[in-house]
């Protein structure tokens, strides 16, 4: 990895210089912090429908397919899945019994919350140890990235809505 990181990336077309720092940020953070079940390793898959029921609790399997972008049948064997290992339960709607709400257990969401919290500590203490300039180009870049990933799936995103 130490390769990598000397290579001069200014060489590079934009899309990989973005894909290879958000890579690297992510590795380097993993390994500081370590997964949320290190027990119990998740698929990229599975990591995004946790991630969405974290910030979205009562998520039905088809509006947790179009968030993620998957179908259906996929998003319901990720909750199969994730219920095995006790991570989502699944409730019936209030109003319609054919539709199951989805929401991370109880602990699920106590583990996501301690890890994520680690994690936002240990990229604040980073950010904070750049340059003001560093600093602003980062805060400055985020809207734009978001962007960007949007335009990638715009009929998943609409403008108002926040990326899963």
């Amino acid at each position: 990895m130490a390769q990598n990181e000397a290579v001069d990336h200014s060489a590079m077309p934009p899309a990989e210089q973005l894909f290879n720092a958000i890579g690297l940020l992510r590795r380097h953070t993993r390994r500081r912090v370590g997964r949320p079940w290190p027990e119990t390793p998740l698929t990229g898959s599975q990591t995004e429908l946790v991630r969405l029921l974290r910030r979205h609790p009562g998520t039905s399997v088809a509006e947790a397919a179009s968030a993620l972008g998957l179908a259906a049948n996929t998003v319901s064997t990720l909750v199969r899945q994730l219920i095995e290992a006790g991570l989502v339960e699944r409730e019936p709607d209030a109003n319609d019994r054919r539709v199951a709400r989805l929401a991370l257990t109880t602990s699920a969401r106590s583990q996501v919350e301690h890890w994520r919290d680690r994690r936002n500590v240990e990229v604040e203490a980073a950010f904070a140890s750049l340059s003001p300039q560093d600093r602003a180009a980062i805060e400055s870049a985020v809207p734009a990235i978001t962007r960007l990933a949007r335009a990638l799936h715009p009929e998943r995103h609409d403008a108002a809505q926040p990326l899963p």
